[in-house]
């Protein structure tokens, strides 16, 4: 059985809450034992939270759902890119499988709802990778 830490934003809630949903309900289709849920502010406070989670001894791999929509500016696009780097970044220096299943940026927020799944793709990832490593 894989053991997962959740990390899912408050922010966009009315898209996130149902991708944290998706995400418990695949996590019980996989047999995936989510240990532990950190509800944070936003998606660019990913990475410190799933850095936390990946140090514990009792979690294998980390999913990570969020929403990052199109403001009025580029934001948008440099939360996504520090979000995921920093993401890949604990991966490699945990040693542990983190998913990305944030959404955008560069979407609005309609098309952030349409994206929901998000979360059932990050604990698939998570748990796929974790049972691939060797």
């Amino acid at each position: 059985m894989t053991r997962l830490g959740l990390v899912v934003a408050r922010f966009n809630a009315s898209v996130t809450e149902p991708m944290a949903e998706t995400a418990r309900e695949t996590a019980g289709e996989r047999d995936a034992e989510i240990v532990e849920t950190v509800e944070i502010p936003g998606a660019y406070d990913a990475p410190l939270a799933v850095d936390r989670l990946a140090r514990r001894d009792d979690v294998d791999a980390v999913a990570v759902v969020g929403a990052i929509v199109t403001g009025d500016t580029d934001h948008d696009q440099v939360i996504g890119h520090a979000v995921a780097e920093k993401l890949a970044d604990v991966s490699v220096d945990r040693d542990t499988p983190v998913a990305f299943g944030v959404s955008g940026p560069g979407q609005s927020g309609a098309e952030a709802r349409e994206r929901i799944e998000k979360g059932a793709e990050a604990v698939n990832s998570a748990v796929d990778m974790y049972e691939t490593l060797p």
